[in-house]
């Protein structure tokens, strides 16, 4: 737990000529960037394939990489498209702004000519990557196969049959849709080798890659569909029958309606937690540290019956608790994971939590809307937390400063940390992080820039204007690395 800093950064909100950011040459220029700043963290938000509401916390599959990511410059490197394949295509005029429904039609449209040009002479450890990913792999590629059978709607309205994955029924889509489902093997073989490919520069540079992945997966994912036993769904249905939120509370008076399917945790215990173990494995590759959100949902989470339209009639369960993890660490031994422990934590929450050794994380934003025992303010800190300025799901700092923090919190935060013009706002706020004594500190990228309200990448319970924004070219200067490496400098967190 050496005491060292990162900054959050989306592949998706990369700069770049694709619409969206890629594993392409951005992501290597800012992974210099943070090498040039000090930095020892790269955290990111989950990587999968985005579904409804494009966002990366509702995904068509808990193991899939997100075929927006792959990079057409590197496809075009070693000759699986040409320069007029996607040079002028457009895939949005606004460099700030990702256009999911152009995106779909658009970059899918072009990889579907990569892959056609794959087929002429597949590389020999293909084979080996299907072996090697066969336990997720052939029923995502199946199910995103059969999506395009039924105009890509849910799993939930394709016929019965089919949805109930009768054997027979099973056998004559994978004959039908033999080179569809190749395609998306394909896909998901292109966004690992690339991924692979980033991983090692960024690890080359003796920086770290925290991901993230959601505790639930979404309902419309081949994960429900090919394991419906693991979710507490009508089995003859496989209609949800409990549906995860969070209770009403300040901020929401209705509480949160996520809608992802419950886990059937005592199913999953008598399978000794066979998909939960592989899913952490996938984390392990993937990433150097696993983020896992709402981590408190594994000592108890709070269930809604399905239909209801608020999270109001919920009640709370108790989770797996530490079986879940003491069977994780005896098959795969101690991997490195952040507990996102936000939220309503009750005494059983915090042990938990503290049963598990996992660093909990504190949250700069949320520090001044009380007194000085806030857990939020830097002081009340112990050093096996992650800090961070804000989170995905926070304003940036400037946007909270001078839109959606209330004249108190402003005003205590102004004080505490002795903010002023002079030094910069945001550096201030900075600062207040990285001096303070948690191991690790983590700010937004959009921080360092001093972007306001225009930079959100998430406000929690709408959709429509989520996970879209970008960041503009050239804005990784050395001069914005060097400023960032003083201050890391300055508290000790870099050599």
């Amino acid at each position: 737990m050496e005491r060292k800093s990162g900054i959050l950064m989306p592949i998706a909100s990369l700069p770049g000529e694709f619409g969206i950011g890629t594993l392409g040459k951005e992501a290597y220029k800012f992974a210099d960037f943070l090498k040039k700043a000090g930095q020892k963290y790269w955290q990111m938000l989950p990587i999968g394939p985005t579904s409804y509401g494009d966002s990366p916390y509702q995904s068509f599959s808990a193991f899939a990489g997100n075929p927006y990511f792959i990079d057409f410059d590197l496809l075009e490197e070693e000759g699986l498209l040409k320069k007029y394949d996607y040079a002028n295509v457009n895939f949005g005029t606004n460099p700030e702004d990702i256009d999911y429904g152009l995106l779909f039609i658009e970059k899918m449209k072009i990889l579907k000519i990569a892959y056609e040009r794959f087929k002429l002479n597949k590389p020999d450890d293909l084979k080996k990557f299907e072996e090697e990913e066969s336990f997720w792999l052939d029923d995502y590629s199946l199910y995103m196969a059969i999506k395009s059978q039924f105009e890509l709607k849910s799993w939930q309205t394709w016929d019965m049959d089919i949805k109930l994955r009768k054997k027979e029924v099973l056998e004559e889509y994978k004959i039908k849709l033999q080179d569809e489902i190749e395609y998306w093997k394909f896909i998901q073989y292109k966004f690992f080798e690339q991924w692979n490919n980033l991983k090692n520069y960024v690890n080359d540079l003796d920086i770290d890659i925290i991901g993230d992945i959601p505790i639930y997966v979404a309902e419309d994912s081949a994960d429900i569909w090919a394991n419906p036993k693991a979710f507490l769904l009508d089995q003859e249905t496989l209609v949800p029958l409990k549906v995860s939120g969070c209770p009403p509370d300040h901020f929401a008076k209705t509480g949160q309606l996520w809608g992802n399917p419950i886990y059937d945790w005592e199913y999953i215990d008598n399978t000794n937690y066979k998909w939960w173990i592989y899913r952490m494995r996938q984390s392990a590759r993937l990433y150097d540290v696993t983020r896992i959100d709402h981590f408190r949902g594994f000592e108890s989470y709070w269930s809604v019956p399905y239909g209801d339209l608020t999270a109001e009639n919920g009640e709370w369960v108790k989770g797996p608790g530490m079986k879940l993890f003491n069977a994780i660490k005896k098959e795969l031994g101690d991997i490195r994971i952040i507990a996102e422990d936000l939220g309503f934590l009750t005494d059983e929450v915090v042990k938990f939590r503290e049963d598990s050794g996992f660093p909990g994380m504190k949250i700069l934003q949320f520090a001044f809307t009380s007194d000085s025992s806030n857990q939020d303010l830097p002081h009340n800190y112990e050093e096996k937390y992650v800090a961070y300025t804000g989170t995905h799901d926070n304003n940036t700092f400037r946007g909270w400063f001078e839109k959606t923090g209330s004249k108190r919190e402003i005003k205590n935060a102004i004080k505490y940390l002795g903010l002023n013009r002079k030094e910069g706002y945001n550096w201030g706020f900075i600062r207040g992080v990285w001096s303070s004594k948690a191991y690790l500190a983590v700010g937004l990228m959009q921080d360092f820039l001093n972007l306001g309200n225009e930079a959100r990448i998430n406000v929690p319970s709408t959709l429509g204007t989520n996970w879209r924004w970008r960041f503009k070219n050239d804005v990784f200067t050395d001069k914005l690395a060097n400023k960032i490496y003083n201050i890391t400098k300055m508290y000790g967190r870099c050599d």
